[in-house]
Parts: structure tokens; C-alpha cells; sequence
């Protein structure tokens, strides 16, 4: 993003014969004449294959507006959604919802990775009920990987506060991350819902505080 209002720049990658790519590009471009998109940069990857490359592109039309990559066709209604969300400084709890839904989630850890604070926003997620199970299980193998990896430690605050939620759902599901790293860290934080009301949350905590 790169004027004084937020207006999002966008790119995209096509290809010739590409089926879906001209009506793409017309929306990206109708975005731009309504000055919902700032710039638009179109590259022909047939031409320049190493821009696909760079970019772990697999398949075309390939768009990025603002912060958000999508793949496939996308409707001009869509597009023009995503660059409102752009332009606001939001989505990102409904682009992680469309990635995991899409079960794309190497691109979902590849920016936790690049942005640990968007923890915040899958833990934002796992406290919505009206969050689709599908979403929630992407985020499950989300976090057993980034727990495997050492790298789930900073949604420790935020998995503590969700122990202390009304939906016992939410608590039983913030039990089971803490469990994930590791038992003395959970002995610490899930002593206390040894007493939960909830059956579920209380088997999920005594199986995390086992050594």
C-alpha cells in the first residue's frame, strides 16, 4: 500500500490461454478506474516465467491486493471486497478462514512465520463459535506444527485467556494447544480447569498434564 489513504496496489500474474485470466485482469483494471486499487502491475509469467517462480506461484490468474494473494478466478464482487479489506487495514481473520478452507495451509503458516502477531488473529478465530469446523481444524494443524516446530510459544497469552472463556468448546480447544507445549508449561496454566464443569475440558487437561 503505498498512498496516504490506504488505497491498496495490486498485481497480477496471467498467462496466454489462460481461461479465466481476462476477466480478472477487467475487474483488477475497472478497480483501478474507481480508484479502489491504487496501481496494478500485470505480468504474462509465459513471458516471465522467473515472476511466478519468485512469487511460489502455481497456477494462474495469481492476484495480490494489498496483503492478500488469491488463486483462481475470483468474481468482480469478490475483488472488490478484498481491496475494501485492504483498504481498511482488516480482513485478515476472513482471508485465514478462505486459505484454511481452501486447505492452503502452507501459505497460512508461511505468514504467521513472516507475522507471529497474526496468532492474534487464528486465536480471534478459535473464539468465535460461528467459526466453520473446517477453519478450525485448519488452525489445529496449524498450531501442532508450529508446536512441533518452537514456534507456538507467542499465543501462550492469548491460549491462557481463552481458558477463561464461557464456551466450553473454546476452553477445551485452548487446552489441548497449551498441551502442545509441552507439560510443564501446561501444569503451570491448566491446573485450574482440573475442575471445569465441562467432562471434555477436563480429560483434555489431565491427558496435557501427564509428563
Amino acid at each position: 500500500m503505498t498512498s496516504t489513504d490506504q488505497t491498496p496496489d495490486a498485481e497480477i500474474l496471467i498467462n496466454t490461454g489462460c481461461a479465466h485470466c481476462p476477466a480478472v485482469l477487467a475487474s483488477l483494471s475497472e478497480l483501478v478506474k474507481k480508484g479502489l486499487i491504487g496501481r496494478l502491475q500485470v505480468i504474462n509469467v509465459g513471458r516471465h516465467p522467473e515472476e511466478a517462480r519468485k512469487r511460489n506461484a502455481r497456477s494462474v490468474p495469481w492476484t495480490r491486493i494489498g496483503p492478500f494473494t488469491l488463486e483462481g478466478s475470483y468474481t468482480p464482487a469478490e475483488l472488490r471486497t478484498w481491496a475494501q479489506r485492504a483498504a481498511g487495514g482488516g480482513g485478515m481473520g476472513e482471508y485465514f478462514a478462505e486459505l484454511l478452507e481452501n486447505q492452503q495451509i502452507d501459505r497460512a503458516l508461511a505468514l504467521v512465520r513472516q507475522s507471529p502477531e497474526l496468532l492474534q488473529t487464528l486465536l480471534a478465530l478459535l473464539a468465535d463459535l460461528e467459526t466453520p469446523m473446517g477453519v478450525r481444524i485448519g488452525i489445529g494443524a496449524m498450531f501442532e506444527d508450529l508446536a512441533e516446530r518452537g514456534e507456538l510459544a507467542p499465543a501462550l497469552p492469548g491460549l491462557v485467556e481463552l481458558t477463561r472463556a464461557p464456551e466450553s468448546q473454546v476452553r477445551a480447544d485452548a487446552a489441548y494447544y497449551i498441551g502442545l507445549l509441552g507439560a510443564a508449561t501446561a501444569h503451570e496454566y491448566l491446573q485450574p480447569l482440573l475442575q471445569d464443569d465441562n467432562h471434555e475440558v477436563r480429560e483434555i487437561v489431565a491427558e496435557a498434564l501427564q509428563p
